[in-house]
């Protein structure tokens, strides 16, 4: 159920028609959605956007690139096949709550640790539950990303007012640099490479080629598919400098997604992406904020895109070949193409709105995608990139 915060009363049970509800999601505009909360109590505010995924809960609420956001899920069954500590892409989940249609269920799954309510407890995230998704995302897709506050409160009784004030108080994710809050502190090595049935992660043994790969907010799964793909990996944090780079002699650069405004991070991460591009000719790869960091360093601008794109159905074309992938995807920020100078050509673009997805250097192995070639939603159609960067290094 809906309705429109009190401007005459600074505390509110849920209406009749909300009976039972223990949560509910203040939007900026005024409207409120009640539902039913679990996972951790409390509230948070955030930009609202929603995933069109079927799988991989977990492993959204654990991507970096979700700080500041809260995920409304249009699949409605989450929850049910639990968690478990293989399937996270950071130490602790990132964004700020997650709003699904259906209550978890308990989990049914071999894999399962815990269900995910217990779990979204236990690490502090808010969940809402019994939401009409569908006609949340719609609001999302005809107004924009909404700035919003949730709470969870099993008393059912929510201060509305203050929750109006905090979602409108928002600044939102336009000129917010959130690369530092979730980058490494120091640097270290990874060498932990894909699942693999049924040993599980293994670890690579044998030399590869020296790549740095610099953490705007790394997914622990883009490391292991460089791991696989044949990578020494060295990972640096987003605020590394030309000469942490160049000071380990890499073969290859590559950079991260992340989360947040790319002109934001882009006042440090680009000028670093300069030198190294004046100082040396290595390959570089770059995936989502990667990508737009290496398009900023070359001279494009971004843009802050309606609702963005966050699903794991997300068709993108290449041009050079015409072959189309369904790729993983989850940006609010775009590369405009229309901003790309001489030398740079656009590679990959979305079918959905025809958005740019790729760029390349036409004089040198440089290149990067928007999409997440390593999330593997369903098909692993992408793959080749991570093998194409390795090729280039071995050339």
């Amino acid at each position: 159920m809906t309705e429109r915060a009190p401007s005459d009363r600074a505390l509110a049970s849920a209406p009749d028609g909300a009976l039972g509800a223990t949560a509910c999601i203040v939007l900026a505009d005024g409207e409120v959605f009640y539902g039913r909360g679990f996972g951790a109590e409390g509230s948070a505010v955030a930009e609202l956007c929603f995933n069109t995924a079927m799988t991989g809960y977990q492993e959204i609420m654990t991507d970096p690139s979700y700080a500041g956001q809260v995920v409304t899920f249009t699949f409605p069954h989450i929850g049910n096949v639990g968690v478990n500590s293989e399937d996270e892409e950071a130490a602790d989940p990132v964004a700020a709550g997650m709003v699904v249609k259906w209550d978890p269920t308990a989990p049914a799954n071999w894999r399962a640790a815990e269900p995910l309510s217990t779990w979204l407890a236990r690490r502090g995230r808010i969940g809402v539950g019994g939401v009409d998704t569908r006609r949340l995302t719609r609001a999302i897709r005809l107004q924009g990303a909404p700035h919003a506050a949730i709470a969870h409160a099993p008393d059912g009784r929510f201060d509305l007012d203050d929750l109006l004030a905090r979602a409108r108080a928002f600044p939102g994710l336009v000129g917010m640099d959130l690369a530092r809050d979730v980058t490494c502190a120091q640097s270290y090595r990874w060498n932990e490479m894909r699942w693999a049935w049924p040993q599980g992660y293994v670890r690579r043994e044998e030399p590869g080629r020296r790549v740095v790969a610099i953490d705007y907010g790394a997914k622990r799964n883009i490391l292991r598919c460089l791991a696989s793909a044949g990578c020494d990996v060295t990972v640096l944090p987003a605020t590394a400098t030309a000469e942490d780079v160049l000071a380990l002699e890499p073969e290859g650069l590559f950079l991260s997604n992340g989360p947040g405004d790319p002109a934001a991070t882009g006042l440090y991460a680009v000028p670093m992406i300069r030198e190294v591009l004046d100082r040396s000719r290595m390959p570089i790869f770059g995936i989502c904020l990667g990508h737009q960091m290496l398009a900023l360093a070359v001279g494009a601008r971004t843009i802050k895109m309606n609702h963005g794109h966050h699903g794991a159905n997300h068709p993108v074309k290449e041009l050079a070949t015409g072959k189309v992938e369904i790729t993983s995807m989850n940006h609010g920020f775009t590369v405009d193409s229309q901003t790309l100078p001489a030398g740079v050509v656009e590679t990959h673009v979305s079918l959905f709105d025809g958005s740019n997805c790729g760029v390349a250097l036409t004089d040198r192995p440089v290149f990067s995608v928007q999409h997440h070639p390593e999330a593997s939603p369903g098909p692993q159609d992408s793959f080749y990139l991570f093998e194409r960067f390795v090729a280039s290094m071995a050339a």
